[in-house]
């Protein structure tokens, strides 16, 4: 499941606003347009962009809608970030990966051509830091 439509709607300070007041209680337009202190003109794009991401859920109450965050999908971006975090990384041994430029039995610091993007992926196979 493609997540960077949820990851590009939240990165906005005022849409994480929303979201976290909406955590709290459910909202109209125009009380979420007093408490952030916006038009609701700007809210509703807001809205907009967290409904399309998925994120919201709207109830109509009377002439209002009513909005309110859709848990499902925070849990599968927690999730997801979560299984992300989780990767453990692979020794670099030469002949794989990006490794191919240093030979059998030399590390990036005796490696004298550890340049460019291949300088960038070099790592010592006994301390598994990367180079800057």
């Amino acid at each position: 499941m493609d997540k960077t439509p949820v990851l590009k709607a939240i990165a906005d300070d005022t849409r994480m606003k929303i979201v976290m007041l909406l955590l709290r209680h459910n909202y109209c337009v125009g009380a979420l347009a007093r408490k952030l202190e916006l038009s609701e003109g700007a809210v509703s794009q807001h809205l907009k962009v967290l409904r399309e991401a998925g994120l919201l859920t709207g109830q109509r109450k009377g002439h209002f809608m009513h909005y309110d965050v859709n848990p499902d999908e925070l849990r599968a971006l927690a999730a997801e970030i979560e299984e992300l975090a989780s990767i453990q990384r692979e020794p670099c041994t030469p002949g794989e990966g990006g490794c191919r430029h240093v030979k059998q039995g030399e590390t990036r610091e005796n490696k004298q051509n550890c340049g460019g993007k291949a300088g960038k992926q070099c790592r010592s196979t006994d301390s598994g830091s990367k180079e800057s």
